[in-house]
């Protein structure tokens, strides 16, 4: 009963911010460049995350950031675990560079949320027609990779209940090979608090795990995407053992996760 009723004031707290804050996007993208909109929408989905801290006892801990590029010229193609509406939230917060997300063009029709997502530079296709997604992913992959900014994708292609793979689709990888950037898989276990098509948010740590960086020079998409899914699916094993069938071990050589970010 605590847990919905922490859950139902955390969705009102995001309806009461996000109206106001979509609004203003929609009126400041008017004058602000690209990546300025990207950062004042990027404060709130830190909103959001924190509210599901406060409200909900949702915490997390990351670790991996030094795999990420440190040179400022530098792209990459991040691929991540994808189990709830979580990651979306966290992702722009937790990365110290602008974000392309790869996304259902529907999402932009959602009032405020959907506006807002609109006036920022990414990529929103129509999955029912999968050639001209894929030409538009391709052309605007390579301009944003050209800038320095990295595109994020879900392999899976929507999000998987714990413990549970997805079929890894190589469209990232595939953006990978024709930009010649490298890959970042990242595994995650946002389900162990929210899990998929629920609002019931439940409290404990989320654990974010940042892998090396894969090169794609001289990698067919296949291979490069079979290595991702190797190394997602067994770092899953290591961040949440209880969701997996005894037996089910992988070769991960994590350390343990460190402790919660601190507020």
């Amino acid at each position: 009963m605590l847990i919905a009723l922490r859950s139902l004031l955390f969705v009102l707290y995001l309806i009461v911010t996000v109206v106001p804050w979509g609004t203003a996007v929609v009126v400041c993208s008017l004058f602000l460049n690209s990546t300025q909109l990207y950062w004042m929408c990027a404060g709130w989905l830190r909103v959001a995350i924190w509210g599901a801290k406060l409200i909900c006892g949702v915490h997390w801990r990351v670790r991996g950031m030094d795999n990420l590029p440190s040179d400022p010229k530098q792209s990459a193609i991040l691929l991540s675990k994808h189990q709830s509406t979580w990651e979306t939230f966290a992702y722009p917060m937790l990365m110290p560079r602008p974000l392309a997300y790869v996304f259902k063009r529907e999402l932009i029709y959602i009032p405020f949320f959907g506006w807002a997502m609109a006036r920022l530079d990414m990529i929103h296709i129509d999955r029912s027609k999968r050639s001209e997604a894929w030409n538009k992913v391709a052309a605007q992959g390579k301009r944003i990779t050209a800038q320095g900014n990295w595109v994020i994708m879900f392999p899976e292609g929507t999000r998987v209940a714990r413990g549970k793979a997805g079929e890894y689709k190589s469209g990232g990888t595939r953006l990978a090979v024709e930009t010649g950037q490298p890959v970042v898989p990242i595994a995650m276990n946002s389900a162990v608090c929210w899990p998929r098509k629920s609002f019931l948010l439940r409290p404990g740590v989320i654990d974010v795990s940042i892998g090396p960086m894969i090169p794609s020079t001289g990698r067919t998409p296949a291979e490069l995407m079979k290595d991702v899914q190797q190394w997602i699916e067994t770092e899953m094993r290591v961040l949440d053992p209880a969701a997996y069938p005894a037996g089910e071990t992988g070769t991960a050589t994590s350390a343990p996760p460190p402790a919660p970010a601190k507020a």
